[in-house]
Parts: structure tokens; C-alpha cells; sequence
């Protein structure tokens, strides 16, 4: 006889996993003190089969402890630009490359320090590590004294505020940038020493330039079959993970003749730790979220930007082949006519037709349904979701009669 009681438990206790396996899927760092500190505790708990689940399927290490869970993610494609780091505001703007810089140099700073910082201090640190000629050779150059130059020093110190490597004490970015006061911070330590994500200590990598950053996500050499294997299931799985959709034309002969005779196995387990479920098509595989929140790219979204992104989806799945820029901008003209009463009053002035294709063209090439190329864009299969046809009326039969079809 069943035990009714047993099977609430555990059924319980495959929901927390879930809830925690998600949390970590969206938020890599979590902290005690952080959003999700239910999850944080949830991660605490049941951390060996969290860690046994990662370890065993994608490669990703695990490290938790009284402070903070890492999940040491590395990515299945090493290309992919389309999820930069933003800025924690409303306008949630993309890191530039001034501003991956400032990063990395305040970071460096923050280890070398105090266990509290002022942002103006902070901010002498990073102009003198900013003077290595290794920097000035490549054209990086920081005096903090411009004021955009100190709105990208309070973006990074915004992230790390959300991260938790940062705690605010007094004060507030915003009057650092105006040049009218000062901030104190907390650095959390042990939360900061488990941000970096690599196999490989910066020190132990002697390459220069791209090829550093090669070495430093460089995976062990494969002497075996079974090795090889386990490289593929990892990459394969990390993709289902993170990918909007993995397409059959971007993967390898043994990638594709792996996933051919693995896919029931490897889509079950991804089912299994996080509830995402399998679309599987002719041209790929999608992991779709019935919960609709285990993603930073929305689509469809709500406001101006969103409904536009939209519409033209809907106009590139209806079109072969490439889709030149000029057409997009002729269609959001068009549309403007048609919808415009719904929209911002900024998107029908002339001229915003550049920047609204610009926004929607990146939020579908970040979401696998579009690919960018010089002249404008390309329909990937995915996209065909959110082709619009002909509507069509069915005639009422029988007793659904006067039913809506």
C-alpha cells in the first residue's frame, strides 16, 4: 500500500529542488541577504544533490557556503553576444566595453582593499590600475573626471550592489556622479573571492589577448571515448539550458548524432531538475517554460518596444530570405499608422524608426528567432510561431452553434 504521507514529502521535496535549481539557473550568485533568499536556503539544504546534478550533467561546479551559493556556469557557445551585463536601472542599458573594463579593474581593486571602501576612493584605485601600459598600449585610458566617465564607474558599482560583492552603507551613486558627495560600502569577501568562474587561475594562463580568454574556459583534453562523450552531453545540455532554442545546423556531425540518440534521455533529465519541457521540431529543440520566468529576454514584452518587436516578428516569419533594414523601417512607418494610438509618443516622431528596428531586431537575435547580417535580418525556423495568417471563420455546426471557434 502506498504511504500517502511519503509521497507529499517527497513530492515536496523534488518541488524545493526545482525551486532551487531554478533560482541558481537565473541568479548563478546567490546570497543569504539577497532577493532570493528562500532560494539561497533551499540551495542550503539540499546542496549535495544540487551539486551531484550539475557536476554530473553540464560540468558546473557548485560552491556554497554560510554567505553565498556560486554556480560556476561555463556557456555552450563562446560566441554568443546577445546577454551582456546591464546596468540594474530601468533603462537596464548593455555594458560597453568601457564599462567591462571598469569592471575587471574594480574587482582587482576590491581584492587588494579594505573591508570597507568609499566610491570615491574606489574610484582612485581604478585610475591607477587603469594607468598599466598594458591598458594605455590598447588605447584604455580612465581619469573619472568626466562626468559619463563616472556614471560607468556607479553602473559597475550598481551591479555589484546587486550581486551582493557590494552592501551600500551611506550615501548614494547618484551624488558620486553629480561630483556633490561620497559613498561607503561593505565589500562582502567571501562572496567577492567566488565571483570569478573558471577552471584555471588567471595566473596560470600565459596567453595574451583573445587567446587568454581561450585558455581561461578551456575545458581538459579528451583522451577517450568516454570522455568525449561527456564533453558532448555537457555542451548539449549547458545549450538546452541556456539557449532559447538549440538548432540541428549549428551543432557538429557527432554533436547531432549524439543528440539523435540521446535526446529523450538528456531532455528528461533537464525536466526533471527544472520543470522546463521539451518542443521538439524538425529543425531543433526548444525547452520551454510553463512558469515563464527562467529568462532575461521576454517575448512578447508589454509597452511600446515590446508591441513593436512583435509586429515585426510577425512581418520577418511571413518573408524569405533576408529582410533589409530599410524595409524594416518602412514597416514600423506603416505600422505607426495602424497602431500608433497604442504607442509612446517618442516611437511615432520621425526619425525613431532606426533605433525601435535597432531594439527589436537585437531582442530577437538574443531570443535564436532571427539572425543578424549586414543588410538587416533573417527568419529563423523558431520565428514561424509568430507568423500571422489570412484569420479564417469557422461556420458553427451541430449544437456548438453560436459557440465562439
Amino acid at each position: 500500500m502506498a504511504d500517502p504521507l511519503g509521497e507529499v514529502l517527497e513530492g515536496q521535496r523534488a518541488a524545493d529542488i526545482q525551486k532551487a535549481a531554478r533560482a541558481l539557473l537565473k541568479e548563478p550568485l546567490l546570497t543569504v541577504g539577497g532577493p532570493y533568499a528562500d532560494e539561497f536556503r533551499l540551495v542550503r539544504r539540499y546542496e549535495a544533490e544540487l551539486r551531484e546534478w550539475f557536476d554530473r550533467n553540464v560540468g558546473w561546479s557548485l560552491r556554497v557556503d554560510a554567505e553565498a551559493a556560486r554556480l560556476r556556469k561555463n556557456p555552450g557557445t563562446l560566441t554568443d553576444a546577445t546577454h551582456p551585463a546591464r546596468e540594474p536601472s530601468r533603462a537596464a542599458l548593455p555594458f560597453t566595453r568601457r564599462r567591462y573594463v571598469l569592471l575587471c579593474l574594480t574587482l582587482a581593486s576590491l581584492e587588494r582593499g579594505e573591508a570597507q571602501v568609499a566610491l570615491g576612493r574606489l574610484a582612485e584605485q581604478v585610475v591607477l590600475a587603469a594607468a598599466d601600459p598594458h591598458l594605455t598600449d590598447a588605447g584604455i585610458t580612465f581619469t573619472l573626471e568626466r562626468r559619463d566617465e563616472r556614471q560607468d564607474l556607479a553602473a559597475v558599482v550598481r551591479l555589484l550592489l546587486r550581486l551582493g560583492v557590494l552592501r551600500r552603507v551611506a550615501g548614494d551613486e547618484e551624488t558620486y556622479v553629480n561630483g556633490a558627495g561620497d559613498v561607503l560600502y561593505d565589500v562582502q569577501r567571501r562572496v567577492l573571492a567566488g565571483l570569478l568562474a573558471t577552471r584555471r587561475g588567471p595566473s596560470m594562463v600565459t596567453a595574451t589577448g583573445l587567446d587568454r580568454l581561450t585558455e581561461l574556459t578551456a575545458e581538459a583534453a579528451l583522451d577517450s571515448d568516454e570522455l568525449r562523450f561527456r564533453a558532448i552531453r555537457w555542451k548539449l545540455t549547458r545549450r538546452l539550458l541556456d539557449d532559447p532554442v538549440l538548432y540541428y545546423d549549428e551543432l557538429t556531425d557527432d554533436e547531432l548524432a549524439y543528440l539523435t540518440r540521446q535526446r529523450g534521455f538528456i531532455t528528461a533529465r533537464i525536466t526533471e531538475l527544472t520543470g522546463l519541457v521539451s518542443e521538439v521540431r524538425a529543425e531543433g529543440i526548444a525547452m520551454v517554460d510553463p512558469l515563464d520566468d527562467l529568462t532575461d529576454v521576454r517575448m512578447p514584452e508589454q509597452g511600446t518596444h515590446g508591441h513593436i518587436t512583435l509586429l515585426l516578428a510577425g512581418h520577418l516569419a511571413a518573408r524569405d530570405g533576408c529582410v533589409g533594414r530599410e524595409e524594416l523601417e518602412r514597416t514600423v512607418r506603416e505600422l505607426a499608422l495602424e497602431y500608433g494610438g497604442f504607442w509612446s509618443k517618442a516611437a511615432k516622431e520621425p526619425g525613431a524608426e532606426p533605433e525601435l528596428v535597432e531594439w527589436a531586431v537585437e531582442r530577437l537575435v538574443a531570443l535564436g528567432l532571427v539572425t543578424r547580417t549586414a543588410e538587416g535580418g533573417v527568419a529563423r525556423p523558431a520565428l514561424a510561431r509568430y507568423a500571422v495568417g489570412t484569420p479564417q471563420v469557422n461556420e458553427p455546426r451541430g449544437r456548438d452553434r453560436g459557440r465562439h471557434q
